[in-house]
């Protein structure tokens, strides 16, 4: 297991959401501070605010992946564009392994809002999303060994 894998299962552990985990996972790469970075991905966990969408350590695994190779005119279609196709092809690493990158669906549980729930022995019996934290981080790190640090 990779350190950037066991840093996003440990903060998942530790409380913060899916997103937050595989954020900050590689804040050293991104160099944003603490604060930041969990705020700013604050609100994706649980796929988007308990809404089970999109799984939330993929939006943190697209998030780090923005900050380092994303792009940044609005008029640079060509960047745009290479972006996305980029980012759909990180994502499709996740959904090869998982079937989805929907939270609902990966999890089975098609409930979405309420308030998040203590993190107990039958919380992680019932949900792997540490497992999908860490994955999220494993393709992630894959990438940025493979792409390097812009």
């Amino acid at each position: 297991m990779s350190k950037y894998e066991e840093k996003a299962i440990k903060l998942f552990k530790e409380g913060y959401n899916c997103a937050q985990s595989v954020f900050l996972a590689f804040n050293d790469v991104m160099g944003l501070d603490e604060k930041t970075a969990l705020k700013l991905s604050s609100s994706f966990g649980g796929g988007i605010a308990r809404l089970r969408e999109v799984c939330g350590a993929v939006s943190g695994m697209c998030m780090v992946l923005g900050v380092l190779y994303g792009y940044d005119s609005p008029t640079d279609m060509e960047s745009k564009k290479a972006h996305y196709a980029f980012i759909r092809e990180a994502t499709e690493k996740f959904k090869a392994e998982n079937g989805s990158i929907i939270c609902r669906d990966i999890l089975g549980d098609p409930e979405h809002g309420g308030d998040p729930e203590p993190r107990t022995e039958s919380y992680y019996k019932k949900r792997p999303c540490a497992e999908y934290v860490g994955m999220c981080a494993r393709i992630t790190e894959e990438i940025i060994m493979e792409k390097g640090k812009n």
